[in-house]
């Protein structure tokens, strides 16, 4: 009876049901078979509203708005421009402005399908003109794509610092490091296929003052994650602020600086953004209402215990649980990953010893990569709609970006230092008793 409203849930997936309403019927069907549809109308609905009912959640709306601020004053192409000058005239350099370029647009979007969408719609057509096969380009554009949710600000993060109560500023600090890992790989892979299938250079080199002129233009845009990290870390406005902060500085920099974008072009942009806000928030109320239920049913407890029978060590347990979160992502979408699983997984992680924001940007990393793995990668169909490439020939060119960003999932699994560095020096995260944590054996030896 335990595990009644998951596979209830399940087999409304399998249906074919949108998630959010599987997510309020899974519960609510359990609560009615377990005969307490009295729960059902006055537990999901309290839940319900109470789950959109959140400050930090205030952060989702601003970000998204940020996002398609940016996307919508075409700072796309001054970030794309800038990365040319840098790194256009190595072989295989329009590739590399594609990766560089996302590296870029994370710290201002956070969102991966919003940097498929609008890199993708220029870079793809660009590269396929200067060489590449359109699966090559459409399959790059998508695995560098899933380095917008990990580099802050990070609406996944979010998410899941708001349901499992973990610091949203030290999930950002932690995602740092495994963001800057993930990109510079790409690169890698992408510099070792060049030498061997002879890519294509994309420009010649430019001159220092053509780079200058550049990153004139690319300055402000540049300034935004700058602003926001620096605010954040150093405690000068919180998470949410930050969130408020970057909209209004996308508002003044689109609308006065680079004046891309018009007042008359503001209805269509809050209409899109409350759209997609309203979809995520109606989401993680329905998660919230899940998790009351499935708690109620002691579904964790059950799961909890079915995980430790399977691993008795934190190693084990870690490389059992990358797996699954791997398999889930390829079914699953990110966000909905996170509020279902997130509480599933978070204690049994901390009742293994197992830092939890170790685990937190573990599980965000790895259900990040989820959007560019088949069958229902969501990063793969917004790629494939862009260039016009089936889905499984973009995802078998992409192959040799998975197994790197794979790499750096186990990377920071194993060796947490990686990650957690950064929000530990800042004040976010403890550091480990080395009597009982094995996992942090670099920062044991030096402590």
């Amino acid at each position: 009876m335990a595990l009644l409203p998951f596979w209830i849930f399940m087999a409304l997936l399998m249906v074919g049901m949108p998630v959010v309403f599987a997510l309020l019927l899974g519960p609510g069907f359990s609560l009615w078979i377990d005969g307490r549809p009295d729960a059902f109308f006055g537990m999901m609905q309290q839940r319900l509203f109470n789950g959109m009912k959140s400050f930090p959640l205030m952060a989702v709306p601003f970000f998204i708005l940020a996002g398609e601020l940016m996307n919508r004053g075409n700072i796309t192409l001054a970030l794309v421009e800038f990365s040319k000058s840098l790194i256009g005239h190595v072989r295989g350099g329009l590739a590399q402005v594609n990766i560089l370029s996302s590296i870029l647009f994370a710290g201002l979007s956070g969102s991966a399908v919003a940097d498929t969408s609008a890199l993708g719609s220029m870079l793809i057509p660009a590269m396929e003109q200067n060489g590449y096969t359109r699966r090559f380009a459409a399959a790059i554009t998508a695995a560098s794509s899933v380095i917008g949710p990990i580099i802050p600000p990070s609406g996944i993060m979010i998410l899941y610092a708001f349901i499992m109560n973990v610091s949203v500023a030290g999930l950002f600090a932690a995602g740092i490091v495994p963001g800057l890992l993930i990109g510079f790989g790409l690169m890698l892979m992408t510099w070792l296929l060049a030498k061997r299938y002879k890519f294509p250079v994309a420009s010649e080199k430019a001159t220092w003052r053509q780079r200058g002129t550049a990153l004139r233009v690319a300055f402000w845009p540049l300034l935004t994650p700058i602003i926001l990290l620096g605010g954040i870390l150093t405690g000068v406005f919180t998470p949410t602020e930050a969130a408020a902060v970057a909209a209004g500085y996308a508002l003044v920099v689109t609308l006065f600086v680079t004046r891309t974008l018009t007042v008359k072009d503001l209805p269509e942009v809050f209409y899109t953004t409350a759209l997609s806000a309203g979809t995520i928030l109606l989401l993680v109320a329905a998660a919230v209402s899940f998790s009351s239920v499935i708690s109620l049913f002691q579904t964790p407890q059950v799961l909890i215990g079915f995980v430790l029978w399977m691993a008795d060590n934190p190693y084990s347990l870690l490389f059992a649980v990358n797996i699954m979160l791997f398999i889930v992502g390829m079914f699953l979408d990110a966000g909905p990953a996170i509020l279902i699983l997130g509480p599933i997984l978070g204690p049994a992680m901390t009742s293994m010893g197992i830092d939890p924001m170790h685990f937190a940007i573990v599980m965000c990393v790895n259900v990040t990569v989820g959007l560019a793995t088949p069958p229902m990668g969501l990063v793969l169909f917004v790629a494939a709609g862009i260039s016009g490439e089936r889905v499984e020939r973009i995802a078998w060119a992409m192959m040799p970006f998975l197994l790197v960003e794979i790499a750096v999932i186990f990377l920071i699994t194993y060796v947490p230092e990686v990650s957690l560095t950064l929000p530990r020096l800042l004040g976010f995260a403890s550091w480990p008793d080395c009597a009982i944590d094995p996992l942090n054996a670099l920062t044991c030896l030096f402590m």
